[in-house]
């Protein structure tokens, strides 16, 4: 450019920074948000390892992005020309086609040279009928969720089959075309009419815009006309290939969205693995929660059944439920003082007087009890005061654990809603008595040793 002439002001506007744009803010974003995933000090390498094939993803999906490719996939029924159309758009055969069934046994990729800088890809997939079609439909649809741009393909109407299919790749929410190949067979009036009907049933799925006709492989029919002298003759017409209509709206939605469609799939995928990610960290911390919260019930119900003082039971019980909450939220890295373990168990144990207080009556009778007896009464009755115990250290326990695994909150349900949903699920009188078996098991071994 010649820039003779040009003031000194127009040199220090071109030498400001040119602002990103909205797709490059996205892409800045999403590529960020994909680095911080694979470089999360905090996932344990089993976790991870679990998910080695989705880490291999987002390695790829990176490298998409930083090289500025979009991913084009393709979807329908076997024989609708899936292959064809990508090889008319690719302008050569670069991808099987066969008048088999299942002959796109696998996933394909090619690069589509003929825009801009050769960033496109398109990818062909088995279709979504074909022999062993449950596997290749999931092999399809995981496609889809990495992909950047669907293209559907059909050959007329939707069946019920592709339209269920055409859901359930839609609710992928990446952008989507309706691609009507073998367009040649239909009369002009024809074609208007199946635009119609489609528009209609995938109103709310397809934007009518998205719906395109094409013609993926030229053909030739054979035709009835009149000659000069008004004699009917055979003759051959050629039907040539067609897929400008659908390489001009392609080439509008990329170049209108493209960096925002890269980024989107990529922020889409990112977020649905760090959901999986934090779903199995959350597991992990489950299963050691409950493994934590089983010591803590047996060594609470022991300690009540050994200690023949009634008011010291309740004392010993509180203390260790407050160990107990505090050992949890060190697993779910929210630690708490033992002042705000001990007021969490004072929150949760009057919630269970509200909902239960005939098991608190039982565990004061007990106690009483045990003041009276001596010899295998007093073992027995320590032991069904200990399994009372026990029962609401694992209340408290689940309790604390839901309150942690919500970020130390009650959310919308409250403690006592809360505590309610717990005991729920427990069956009060399966616990207790293998809660008492178990310390009954314990004392006895202690005595004979």
């Amino acid at each position: 450019m010649n820039n003779i002439g040009a003031s000194k002001t127009d040199d220090l506007a071109e030498a400001q920074p040119v602002p990103p744009t909205t797709g490059e803010t996205h892409l800045q974003l999403a590529t960020e948000s994909l680095r911080q995933l694979l470089e999360d000090a905090r996932i344990p390498d089993s976790i991870r390892t679990s998910l080695s094939d989705d880490y291999a993803q987002v390695r790829s999906m990176l490298d998409k992005l930083e090289h500025g490719h979009l991913h084009v996939a393709v979807f329908g029924r076997v024989s609708v020309g899936k292959s064809s159309l990508l090889n008319a758009l690719l302008g050569k055969t670069a991808f099987s086609v066969s008048v088999l069934h299942g002959e796109t046994r696998s996933v394909n990729m090619q690069q589509w040279e003929e825009y801009a800088d050769g960033g496109i890809f398109l990818i062909d997939t088995p279709g979504i009928n074909e022999i062993d079609g449950e596997a290749r439909e999931k092999m399809a649809h995981e496609v889809a969720s990495r992909t950047d741009l669907l293209l559907f393909v059909i050959d007329s109407d939707l069946t019920d089959v592709e339209f269920q299919a055409l859901k359930t790749v839609a609710a992928s929410h990446r952008p989507l075309l309706l691609v009507v190949n073998k367009a040649d067979r239909y009369t002009e009036d024809e074609q208007r009419q199946l635009r119609s009907i489609l528009r209609t049933r995938t109103q709310g799925i397809i934007a009518p815009e998205n719906i395109v006709f094409t013609t993926a492989q030229a053909s030739r029919q054979t035709v009835v006309f009149v000659d000069e002298k008004g004699q009917e003759r055979e003759g051959i017409r050629e039907r040539p290939l067609n897929v400008t209509a659908l390489k001009s709206r392609l080439w509008d939605i990329v170049e209108a969205e493209g960096k925002t469609l890269a980024a989107l799939n990529a922020s889409l995928f990112a977020g649905n693995l760090s959901n999986e990610v934090g779903q199995r960290i959350l597991a992990i911390k489950r299963e050691l929660g409950e493994k934590t919260i089983r010591l803590y019930c047996l060594g609470k119900g022991i300690a009540v059944a050994l200690n023949p003082i009634p008011v010291a039971d309740l004392i010993a019980a509180a203390v260790i439920d407050a160990g107990m909450i505090i050992h949890l939220s060190r697993l779910y890295g929210l630690p708490i003082s033992r002042g705000e373990a001990g007021d969490l168990v004072r929150t949760i144990l009057a919630q269970m007087l509200l909902l239960m207080g005939t098991v608190w009556a039982v565990h004061l009778i007990s106690s009483a009890l045990k003041l009276g007896t001596g010899g295998l009464s007093t073992l027995i009755t320590g032991a069904t005061q200990g399994a009372v115990a026990w029962y609401s250290t694992l209340v408290v326990g689940r309790v604390a654990e839901q309150w942690l695994a919500n970020g130390k909150s009650w959310g919308d349900a409250g403690p006592k809603l809360t505590v309610q949903q717990i005991l729920d699920t427990l069956d009060r009188d399966s616990v207790l008595a293998e809660a008492r078996e178990e310390i009954v098991t314990y004392l006895r071994n202690t005595v004979k040793g």
